[in-house]
């Protein structure tokens, strides 16, 4: 098997002595999708934070193409190639949906360097053809923050791939949106995995099912299990870990 792309070995989060993670060793390798599920307060916030560089390991190491990340900036793991899309979908409200993807794809990622400069048409041709994928076409010219939270989802999503990262991390790419909406998300995600190493972390069993792939199980900080979302479900683990013990 080829080597990993990005490695989590014996990493551990403590604050004040409360453990978000406990020895946690996980391999992301590329073009793979990723499900990662877990209770509140599994530790699912701070294995992102971890990779992003918001939060240091108290110990353990995390490398990406074979360097570590320990001490690297969010600024500077982000131009590395790992881009994050947050639970609520962080976009410009006051800008156009177009406006927001030609920031994504400038690489000074400032809106006043886009007022006196224009991006490269190879850059242009991209971002219309992504706008074109999510289905934001129609709404080019509008202002984002006029747009449904779906829509803003889907906006953020193709944000973030119009910076051209290697590592995607959604972090409850579904939240609040219709049934519909929900499978088009599944469609679009599905679409990114091999172009890109994709992590999603979500709650909607449906969503995660409709990806139809191998799942992570994360409780108190670790890796309870993983597999195909059928075989977790089933493990007694998992139920404890969802349902809380049986009634005697």
């Amino acid at each position: 098997m080829s080597e990993p792309l990005l490695e989590l070995n014996d990493v551990s989060v403590s604050f004040d002595g409360f453990y978000a993670l406990t020895d946690l060793s996980l391999k992301l390798y590329k073009g793979e999708l990723k499900s990662i599920i877990g209770p509140n307060g599994a530790g699912k916030t701070t294995f992102l934070d971890v990779i992003t560089g918001k939060v240091r390991p108290t110990k353990g190491t995390v490398t990406f193409k074979g360097k570590s990340l320990l001490g690297v900036s969010e600024q500077q793991i982000s131009r590395n190639g790992i881009g994050r899309k947050f639970q609520t979908p962080r976009v410009f409200e006051n800008l156009t949906v177009l406006r927001n993807l030609e920031l994504s794809a400038s690489p000074e990622k400032n809106a006043f360097s886009l007022l006196g400069s224009s991006l490269p048409q190879a850059s242009k041709d991209e971002v219309h053809r992504i706008m074109n994928y999510v289905g934001l076409t129609p709404f080019a010219t509008v202002q984002a923050g006029s747009l449904s939270h779906g829509q803003k989802q889907w906006l953020a999503i193709a944000s973030l791939v119009a910076q051209a990262p290697e590592v995607l991390l959604l972090d409850e790419p579904v939240a609040g949106l219709t049934d519909e909406e929900t499978l088009r998300t599944a469609e679009l995600i599905k679409s990114l995995a091999g172009d890109h190493t994709v992590v999603v972390i979500e709650h909607d069993m449906e969503f995660i099912r409709d990806l139809g792939f191998d799942v992570t199980v994360l409780h108190q900080g670790q890796v309870l299990t993983q597999g195909p979302l059928e075989t977790v479900k089933s493990d007694p683990r998992v139920i404890e870990v969802y349902l809380g013990p049986p009634e005697q």
